[in-house]
């Protein structure tokens, strides 16, 4: 299983942006995620995020907290996730990150979270509401089973924090285009380039920039920017909404195709 980190290092010396889809697990059901992580893998993504249902998203916009509404009505938890992701990756190529949220972390127990998901196959993890200051045991634990934890920048975190982030980071720095929460957007700030040249002159990791992403357009101007990593989260998820699972996969890969290949246009 190749880990984030060696994921980048390989398309960092082919002067390659990673693509990074975001999927909602469960959503419209665990069978499709299934199908849908195989599509993505086969038409272009770089690098996956799965995110695990939850009941109070706090970091997720409209569209992703509806998806995480619809997997949790169908009974989808944290353990049907790890045996589905058990089950299909070693069919995949590009490294899985799980985005979750801390409380199915806490309640689970720190080491034995990061057993499971290691089992399960899982190379990254992704938590938006674990602050800073709290992350060490975290990172301890994920550092013994060989994950790595991205920490998000925001684009308001003042400079010397930044640099704390940027220095505990693993895999890459995970920065956030938008004050908010995800959701499609119809155009970048500009001020994002502005913060990918803060990070780049704060950390040699690299970077990845996520909310808001919503077309090939924006993509390749964001790697144009500077960044390493492009992710792309509502645009998928609505996608994958659709009434009928395979009218929705096909449009997925399409729309992966399409990105990837903007990032190496």
């Amino acid at each position: 299983m190749a880990l984030v980190s060696d994921r980048f290092r390989t398309l960092r010396a082919q002067g390659e942006c990673a693509l990074i889809p975001f999927i909602t697990a469960g959503d419209p059901d665990l069978e499709t995620t299934a199908a849908a992580l195989r599509v993505l893998d086969q038409n272009g993504a770089d690098l996956i995020e799965l995110g695990v249902p939850y009941s109070d998203p706090l970091a997720d916009g409209p569209v992703i907290q509806a998806a995480a509404t619809r997997a949790l009505a169908k009974g989808v938890t944290l353990d049907r996730v790890l045996a589905m992701v058990k089950e299909v990756q070693p069919h995949l190529q590009a490294p899985l990150i799980l985005f979750t949220y801390y409380n199915p972390i806490l309640n689970r127990g720190v080491d034995q979270f990061m057993a499971d998901v290691a089992a399960a196959g899982v190379a990254g993890l992704v938590v938006p509401d674990l602050p800073l200051e709290e992350v060490d045991g975290l990172l301890a634990a994920a550092a013994a089973a060989s994950i790595d934890v991205t920490l998000l920048v925001a684009p308001t975190s003042p400079p010397e924090r930044i640099q704390a982030i940027a220095a505990q980071a693993q895999g890459f720095v995970y920065l956030v285009s938008v004050t908010g929460v995800t959701g499609v957007r119809s155009e970048l700030q500009s001020r994002v380039k502005d913060l990918i040249d803060g990070l780049k002159q704060t950390t040699d990791k690299p970077v990845g920039v996520g909310f808001g992403v919503s077309d090939p357009d924006q993509a390749q101007q964001l790697k144009a920017w500077g960044a390493d990593g492009v992710i792309v989260g509502s645009a998928f998820v609505k996608r994958l909404a659709g009434d009928d699972p395979q009218t929705a996969l096909h449009t997925i890969g399409d729309f992966c195709q399409s990105l990837k290949a903007a990032l190496r246009a």
